[in-house]
């Protein structure tokens, strides 16, 4: 089962969201408060495993509504995904990826993980 690790910076608390193997498959922004950052984590809790993914690397993609992960090229030329919440806001962000079937499956990893995981 993953795991919710909530840490606090110098701007404010954060969240990575980690597999079982403790490798780090999501990460929130930064929110000014715990309390706006456990509700970021409940957010993708309850969006991970129903969120539709729009895969914007076809050419011809078809639009999704939120909640739902987007599947991008950075200007690196990797592949990433984030997940919206329902007001449009990025709740958790994907590292970047050569191979686009990793990024797909970073994707299933956090639909798999995120219900469950534990907050620590």
């Amino acid at each position: 089962m993953g795991k919710f690790t909530l840490k606090q910076g110098k701007s404010g608390f954060s969240f990575n969201l980690t597999a079982e193997n403790n490798e780090i498959i999501a990460t929130s922004q930064v929110y000014t408060t715990k309390a706006a950052c456990l509700k970021g984590i409940d957010s993708v809790k309850s969006n991970a495993p129903v969120a539709p993914v729009e895969d914007q690397t076809e050419a011809d993609f078809q639009a999704q509504a939120n909640p739902k992960y987007e599947v991008y090229r950075d200007r690196a030329g990797e592949y990433r995904f984030h997940l919206k919440a329902a007001n449009g806001r990025i709740i958790a962000a994907s590292e970047g990826y050569a191979d686009k079937e990793e990024c797909l499956n970073g994707l299933g990893a956090v639909k798999a993980n995120a219900p469950a995981a534990e907050i620590v």
